[in-house]
């Protein structure tokens, strides 16, 4: 139900006329919600820069939420929207926001100007809009919140999966967890790129964390091993326990001339013997 010409001229005046009840009984209605988690004054400031949204797109004889000159007020809700999703605002506390509009208008018109039917028509009518304002608003919460939770999942996915540098010309990258395509894809880039910023031969791949290996987690493994070799680097495969050597034969899983170790240790030392390098030993300190 679309507003009059006449309709939404009669709102906006009513919202100019009354501004400082409306925005009062609005912002009250909105705090009784937020159980403190907002200071008033900003609740006050919010709920003031809305009020002067709806009443200008009114006055520019909006129609329907998706006119053009409703541009202003869209962007001021989706603002709204996008700042309570990242506040960690439930969605119905964030649409509330725009639905207590109605109950401090109505109250005004109780007030003041009675409730006869054409009045009540006109209510009618502006309820409708600001129900369709309301609904925006969830709309554009709930696509920011699963921006949002997309973001967080990317910077765990990648805090999950760190390249280490053990020595010089040797890297390592622990996994931990279950490793499934789209970590595979992160461990490669970031493992390729650390070949590339420190020019190290030799990566360790550690799957002491991984509690079960199955071919899927293998063949991710293994186009692991080939893109680093293909970037001139050798990989060695540490954390081998007799669980998962079970595991790998009985799935008839070939690794080929891909070099294995039972611990992070002992491919570390299997990297130092082909480069030459000995590991210093910490010096005994000698009792007088």
């Amino acid at each position: 139900m679309a507003l009059s010409s006449g309709e939404a001229s009669r709102f906006a005046d009513l919202l100019k006329q009354h501004e400082d009840a409306i925005v009062a009984s609005w912002t009250d209605a909105v705090a009784a919600q937020m159980s403190g988690r907002l200071s008033r004054a900003e609740l006050h400031r919010q709920t003031l820069e809305l009020q002067k949204g709806f009443q200008s797109a009114l006055a520019a004889d909006v129609r329907e939420l998706t006119d053009d000159a409703a541009a202003e007020l869209r962007a001021q809700l989706s603002e709204l929207s996008g700042n309570r999703a990242r506040q960690g605002f439930t969605a119905t506390e964030t649409a509330i926001s725009v639905f207590a509009l109605k109950e401090a208008a109505l109250g005004v018109i109780e007030a003041g100007e009675g409730t006869d039917a054409s009045i009540l028509r006109d209510y009618v009518a502006f309820s409708a809009f600001v129900d369709r304002a309301a609904l925006f608003t969830f709309d554009t919460y709930t696509r920011a919140r699963e921006e949002l939770i997309a973001d967080q999942a990317e910077q765990l996915l990648e805090l999950s999966t760190p390249v280490v540098k053990l020595w010089e010309g040797v890297v390592a990258v622990p996994l931990v967890g279950t490793l499934d395509s789209a970590r595979a894809q992160v461990v490669m880039e970031r493992l390729l790129q650390t070949l590339v910023d420190t020019g190290s031969p030799y990566a360790i791949i550690d799957i002491t964390g991984v509690p079960a290996v199955d071919t899927q987690v293998a063949q991710h493994i293994l186009k692991t091993v080939v893109a680093a070799r293909l970037m001139g680097a050798d990989c060695i495969i540490s954390g081998i326990r007799p669980q998962i050597a079970q595991t790998i034969v009985a799935l008839g899983i070939e690794f080929g001339d891909i070099a294995t170790k039972s611990s992070l240790a002992d491919a570390l030392r299997h990297v130092l013997r082909k480069t030459g390098d000995k590991v210093a030993q910490k010096p005994v300190r000698r009792e007088d």
